[in-house]
């Protein structure tokens, strides 16, 4: 298919939560949109409702942990709109629970999902990104990389990375007129909470979420447009949001 005469943006994780959220703003503000993630069915759904509010949304089955299926869905969006303006790197998974006695299957998969798939998916996407001299790629990591916790260490060091990555990335590629945001979300009502493993930490974290007035996913998903929306000369580097209630 011959470009799009729209932007085009790759969103993983995209079936629900924030990334479906940040799929639907982008489509309201007139991006093609190729929609990343495992659960088929939710995806399908997602793409379908941005469809009929008239936007275009290819919806794409992939496990960022798998290079195989990264490099498929590239190729799939490349043919769809002709190239890739925004990437944004959402998939993400959260085991909270302390280091000792640890199921160490839950540290691999967030350390697969939620920093490895990311920085594949972005090696995956970045050579055509620079071909065509423009792009933006838009990490979402957490407070979480910014502050340690104890219950949390694990999923700190995952998100400690995509921030050290994203500033890495943005002083590799900014003479490519590429830019790197890295949006960094406290408590956020999304059903993320709900797939945390441990019962004990599960409780923990959704007591601490009762306390707040958490962010929603659209909250977040306006942050990203506003990143994407700035002028041309400026890079929005980092933004930071918090529920108003939570001090950490």
């Amino acid at each position: 298919m011959a470009a799009s005469t729209h932007p085009v943006a790759l969103i993983t994780g995209a079936s629900s939560g924030i990334g479906a959220a940040i799929a639907h703003d982008l489509g309201a503000r007139g991006f093609h949109l190729a929609l990343a993630a495992r659960r088929i069915d939710a995806l399908e759904s997602v793409a379908q409702a941005i469809s009929v509010a008239g936007g275009g949304a290819l919806p794409l089955p992939c496990d960022v942990t798998d290079p195989q299926q990264i490099a498929t869905c590239v190729e799939h969006t490349l043919l769809e709109f002709g190239r890739i303006d925004v990437l944004v790197n959402n998939a993400g998974v959260m085991h909270n629970g302390r280091i000792g006695g640890a199921d160490t299957a839950e540290w691999r998969a967030m350390i697969d999902v939620n920093l490895m798939g990311l920085m594949l998916m972005t090696h995956a996407v970045l050579p055509h990104m620079q071909a065509a001299r423009s792009g933006h790629i838009v990490n979402i990591s957490s407070v979480a990389g910014r502050i340690i916790t104890v219950g949390n260490g694990v999923y700190n060091v995952t998100k400690w990375g995509v921030n050290v990555f994203s500033e890495a990335l943005r002083k590799e590629v900014y003479s490519d007129n590429i830019k790197v945001t890295v949006v960094c979300p406290g408590v956020v009502d999304t059903e993320l909470l709900e797939k945390i493993a441990n019962p004990e930490a599960r409780a923990n974290f959704k007591a601490f979420a009762s306390t707040l007035d958490p962010l929603t996913a659209d909250d977040v998903a306006r942050a990203v447009g506003y990143a994407l929306e700035q002028p041309a000369h400026v890079s929005l580097n980092e933004i930071v949001l918090r529920p108003a209630l939570q001090e950490r």
